[in-house]
């Protein structure tokens, strides 16, 4: 899955449903929260298009995630069909971020620029291959998409207010 926003700023996406848990209905979640516990107290969340809420019943632990039990969902058939959905919520219900944290939605669309203040391109999509976050940059130049590793030596500034993300790609990554 990648943590691709919308333009609605309004609502932030959690994660999607991985898959089916057990016989009974339950869900595999991968979220995009560092307090996979606070997940619970949101309320209900919503699908994409906002058509379609999802309330738990039952949150917990899981390997690799959290395994959660849907209002409405009681068999595996009804859990596998939900793979894939994303999950999201209403940002008034989210927790105010500090200065250094930034909400993935926050992000996608920003321009970027290197530390010599040249265009780059545009934020597309914030991945997590396991290893720590990735920025996806769609490229000015029309080539394929490029990762920058979203930590400081990589991302000197971020600045949501002004639309723009600086970088300092490791030697080679912007070369043709």
């Amino acid at each position: 899955m990648s943590a691709e926003g919308s333009s609605d700023k309004s609502r932030v996406c959690l994660g999607f449903i991985a898959g089916a848990h057990g016989l009974a209905g339950a869900v595999r979640l991968k979220l995009q929260t560092d307090d996979l516990a606070a997940v619970s107290t949101y309320g209900p969340l919503e699908d994409e298009a906002g058509e379609r809420r999802f309330e738990f019943l039952e949150i917990r632990p899981g390997k690799g995630g959290l395994i959660g039990r849907l209002k409405g969902v009681s068999d595996r058939r009804a859990a596998e069909a939900l793979k894939g959905t994303e999950l999201f919520v209403a940002r008034a219900k989210l927790p105010a971020t500090d200065s250094d944290e930034w909400y993935h939605a926050d992000l996608i669309g920003l321009e970027v620029v290197d530390v010599a203040g040249e265009s780059v391109g545009a934020v597309i999509a914030v991945q997590n291959f396991g290893a720590g976050d990735l920025l996806e940059i769609k490229p000015t130049q029309g080539k394929a998409s490029i990762l920058v590793p979203f930590r400081t030596e990589s991302v000197p500034q971020v600045d949501i207010a002004g639309g723009r993300i600086t970088i300092d790609p490791p030697e080679g990554l912007l070369d043709p």
